[in-house]
């Protein structure tokens, strides 16, 4: 029987077009086999134009009253809007994402509302105040349901458990999707902040609508005890945050991160960037970004680029698949007849134990077309000059491998030949010592790269593509067998080259000084920690006849069903739960290097909260030097299969963090752990 993750990572075929698999198929061309469409929804890649729509760049977030010289504020909602993500004739699709509350409505209609976000200009050691609204709430104020379907097996925030069974795996769960009011709780990815301002898995909070069921717990645990500790006074349905941006200069990203939920509610659409700028780490390169009150289709040389994958149906609806058959390749959007004929979570299994498997839970999600700051497949319209642009990958599992080049087609050896080179200026956490020229950028879920692209020299007219080579798969590491289909996946988006209309006074990036990369202290102790992957311990299949069916007598085992986050016990990883007790507990202002060892057959985007850390090496001793790009400091690092990666950071900061997986679906089935900095106050929550 050939599972998903075979089935993507194939490469033993003979045939011009071969079925590996119920319902899926892939074809050979020159560079071996490619996908001839990723499954998703009812809409398919061919129908929707590429480079009909220009590319929208984000303007900054307006202040809200209050703000001084010594503190910026900020009132951040998130509420549902629909937006032109596909290009006409196509149907708007409805998403959420953030805006300020004090400049209400759609971009459309004059307002910040828009996917994705507002980018928050922040000023280096100015401390900035949020107040985050959750109002996922119509205009009568009753609750909105999700946009995508939810699994209630997870363990995860669980309003419907009430107080006493919030922020758990339910005993008995419904296998239904749930449709009640949706938590939230913001995390500024990277920021060096106090553990209640960080967005604490279990600190979420519903909306403060009407109509919230009886008996559902409208907080999470940690909300309660940030509230109650730091006398904060919150409101239902809001939650306010402080950020002192003590850190260097860099690019931040704003997203959800509510327990067992963040994969649904990042993927239907709130994130948005956090940009520091100024201070002794930062450096003024001459690039104009888009302000307060910019036109989002405006001319800009420093542009924020979010790439994301994503899939739709006919409707323009965002497709996230709600069911585990799914991630299997059968029936992956409600055609066909094959199907995954096992029991789930609560039912009987094999020996009469009850099933581990979710009903709706994917491993990981492979969306089948491109979104770049809100819109599939956008152009770009640029001058004869150089431009800044600060990428993220947005993506939920999907890794990068972006080039630029003079064709969205691959050459005959299965790679893009760069035709233009990154100069890749800053990561995650800041400047890199020295300006790196690259051929391509290897980017995970949740990485930033800061990069200068010089279109000086090309004629007017000239077309360049930003392409993909990443897979439509899980990665493992960059292979000419494991890239993305040409005519999707594999595009991104489109650059016309035009004239320029002033002297470009930018300084050329090879020529570049870079401020100084802080230094970080010695190391003074070392933590083992492992990356895991869980199979069914009690469901047993076979294939039957394109179906994938109960078999406990004779069957392979299932899975995977959970990723987890460990430790090492000798050469073994302890796979350990989000509830089990905290084992990384460092010393309050300590440095510490972390070792992560990758027992699985996925590559990792491993992120720890509120650290800023440096890349030591990895490799299957460790000893490895970090890649060019890891030369500053960062605080996501790819942790390839088969090897240990290692880190050193200051915890500088007492209280609850996390560290976790960013690919999200890994993150909201327990490859998430609680990290305590200092001693554990002895009436915090269990977790």
């Amino acid at each position: 029987m050939l599972t998903r993750r075979e089935f993507l990572k194939t490469t033993a075929l003979s045939s011009a077009a071969v079925m590996v698999g119920p319902g899926l198929m892939m074809k050979l061309g020159p560079r071996g086999p490619v996908f001839f469409q990723i499954p998703g929804g009812t809409l398919a890649p061919g129908d929707v134009t590429k480079y009909a729509l220009p590319l929208v760049k984000p303007p900054a977030m307006p202040l809200s009253k209050g703000s001084n010289k010594n503190r910026d504020k900020y009132k951040i909602g998130v509420r549902q809007l629909t937006q032109q993500i596909l290009p006409p004739p196509h149907p708007v699709t409805a998403v959420w994402s953030y805006g300020s509350t004090d400049f209400p409505g759609t971009v459309a209609e004059g307002g910040t509302f828009n996917y994705p976000a507002f980018t928050v200009e922040a000023i280096w050691n100015k401390e900035i105040q949020v107040t985050w609204f959750n109002e996922l709430m119509d205009a009568g104020g009753q609750y909105l349901p999700h946009l995508l379907p939810i699994d209630q097996t997870l363990h995860w925030a669980n309003p419907p458990g009430g107080m006493a069974g919030r922020d758990s795996r339910p005993a008995s769960p419904p296998q239904d999707p749930y449709t009640g009011p949706v938590p939230i709780v913001t995390h500024v990815h990277g920021a060096h902040t106090s553990e209640d301002s960080d967005g604490y898995a279990e600190a979420w909070y519903l909306p403060d609508a009407n109509d919230i069921p009886s008996g559902y717990a409208p907080t999470g645990t940690f909300f309660d005890y940030f509230n109650a500790k730091y006398s904060h006074g919150w409101e239902p349905g809001a939650a306010s945050f402080k950020y002192p941006n003590d850190q260097p200069a860099t690019t931040l990203w704003y997203h959800d991160h509510t327990l067992g939920l963040t994969r649904a509610n990042v993927y239907a659409g709130p994130a948005g960037f956090w940009l520091i700028r100024g201070g002794s780490h930062d450096v003024d390169l001459g690039y104009i970004a888009p302000g307060v009150g910019d036109d989002p289709l405006g001319e800009y040389t420093e542009i924020p680029i979010a790439i994301q994958d994503r899939s739709f149906n006919a409707d323009g609806s965002l497709f996230y698949p709600d069911n585990r058959a799914f991630f299997e390749g059968l029936n992956p959007a409600g055609l066909g007849s094959s199907e995954l004929d096992i029991p789930f979570i609560p039912d009987e299994a094999c020996d009469g134990l009850p099933s581990d498997v979710s009903p709706i839970w994917n491993p990981e999600f492979f969306g089948n077309m491109m979104v770049v700051n809100g819109r599939t497949w956008p152009y770009l319209e640029v001058e004869q000059r150089r431009y800044r642009f600060r990428f993220l990958n947005g993506c939920n599992s999907r890794f990068l491998v972006l080039k630029m080049t003079t064709t969205p087609r691959s050459n005959n050896d299965g790679f893009n030949t760069p035709k233009l080179s990154f100069w890749q200026i800053g990561a995650d956490q800041g400047f890199l010592p020295a300006p790196t020229e690259l051929d391509y950028l290897l980017m995970a879920p949740a990485e930033r790269a800061d990069v200068i692209v010089d279109f000086t020299k090309l004629p007017v007219g000239t077309e360049m593509f930003l392409v993909n080579d990443g897979p439509d798969a899980p990665f493992g590491g960059i292979a000419v067998e494991d890239i993305s289909d040409w005519e999707t996946t594999g595009q991104v988006m489109r650059f016309v080259v035009k004239g320029a209309t002033s002297v470009d006074n930018t300084t050329p990036p090879e020529q570049l000084a870079l401020p100084a990369v802080p230094v970080l202290g010695a190391s003074t102790a070392t933590r083992r920690l492992s990356l895991n992957e869980e199979e069914s311990a009690t469901v047993g299949v076979s294939e039957d006849e394109g179906s994938i069916v109960l078999d406990c007598e004779n069957g392979e085992v299932f899975g995977p069903t959970a990723a987890l986050l460990g430790v090492m016990n000798g050469d073994t990883g302890v796979p350990l739960l989000w509830s089990d007790l905290i084992t990384e507990n460092p010393d309050l202002g300590s440095v510490e290097t972390w070792e992560f060892h990758n027992f699985t057959e996925d590559a990792h985007p491993i992120h720890i909260h509120q650290v800023k850390f440096k890349v030591l090496g990895r490799g299957v001793d460790g000893t490895q030097s970090p890649e060019a790009w890891e030369g500053g400091f960062k605080d996501t690092v790819i942790a390839y299969p088969g090897e240990i990666t290692r880190v050193k950071a200051l915890y500088d900061l007492p209280g609850f963090y996390v560290w976790h997986c960013h690919l999200v679906e890994h993150e909201d089935n327990e490859m998430m752990r609680p990290v305590h900095v200092g001693p554990v106050p002895a009436d915090a929550p269990a977790q």
